[in-house]
Formats: structure tokens, sequence, C-alpha cells
């Protein structure tokens, strides 16, 4: 029996490798975001000689929106594949500060921090939108990006709120 118990432990141990393409194919949706930016700053930078104040901040706003964006997915992939897969060998790199300091409890701080920000640019470029819509604005599609929004910062209190009742106990736990 503990040669059977081995076996299926080495099997399910070594599961942990059908991560990795879901971390590479991640690192490629990097590279399409790298794309669509350079579309959008190519966009931005053309429509700038006739641009509104107004239009300079919605663009602005639009490249912050993507670069949260592509942080949050190296975040995923950094600290997911460290957690889960393998540690990275830097090999020569210098490794980034936050690598080394964050655990899950972390990521998942962080992975909500950079959801929020892309919600609050969300509801401001739809308020920025309204001047440029002329008509009236659509009450109901703002209602609800104020809504989520407000339900993702709740989110986020609650994750920050856990994880201080939380820690406590791992102090404990490591005393």
């Amino acid at each position: 029996m503990p040669r059977f118990e081995r076996i299926i432990e080495a099997i399910l141990f070594q599961s942990r490798w059908t991560l990795a393409p879901f971390y590479l194919g991640l690192a490629f949706c990097l590279l399409l975001m790298l794309f669509h930016f350079g579309r959008e700053l190519l966009h931005f930078v053309v429509k700038m000689p006739t641009a509104t104040e107004s239009d300079v901040i919605l663009g602005i706003l639009s490249l912050i929106d993507l670069t949260f964006t592509a942080n949050l997915v190296l975040i995923v992939i950094f600290s997911g594949y460290e957690n889960f897969v393998s540690k990275f060998e830097a090999g020569g790199y210098t490794r980034p500060d936050w690598m080394t300091k964050v655990d899950f409890g972390g990521l998942k701080q962080k992975l909500m921090t950079s959801i929020v920000a892309i919600s609050a640019i969300q509801v401001l470029k739809a308020f920025m939108n309204i001047e440029q819509s002329g008509g009236s604005p659509d009450h109901v599609k703002l209602a609800w990006l104020v809504g989520i929004h407000v339900l993702f910062l709740g989110s986020l209190l609650a994750v920050v709120i856990a994880d201080r009742i939380s820690e406590p106990a791992k102090s404990a736990g490591k005393e």
C-alpha cells in the first residue's frame, strides 16, 4: 500500500504542471494587450491636435486602464506560477521586490485593488462621456457602473478585513 500511495502522491504533485499552459496563455494575452495598447496610443496621438480636454483625459484613462489590466495579468502569472507550480529561478536577473513579498493573501489584495482601480476608471470614463454624448445621460448604465464599483470596493474591504482578522492566527502559529 505505501508504494501505491507514493505513486498517487507523485502523480498529484506533478499535476501542478498542468497550470503552466494557463500561465503561458496569459503571457500571450500580454502580447495581445501590448498590440491593443499600441493601437490605442497611435489613435490617441493622431487625435491629439484636434482633441478637447475631455478627449485627452479619456484617451489617457483608456491607456491607464489597459496598463492596470496588464499589471493585473502579470501579477497573476508571477504569483500564480510561484505559489502553485514552481519557484522562478532568476537566472542572473533581479527579481522584482514584490515577487518575494506577495503571499496568497497579498495576491488577493493586489488583485482586488487592481480590479477596483479598473472599475473606478470605467466609472470616471462614463461620467466624462456624458459631456460628449450631448444628449441625456444613460442613468441606468451609470447606476450599474457605480453599483458594481461599490460592490468591488465592498469586496476589497471584506478581503482586507478577513486578512487582518487572520493575521493574529498566523502570527500565533509561527511562535
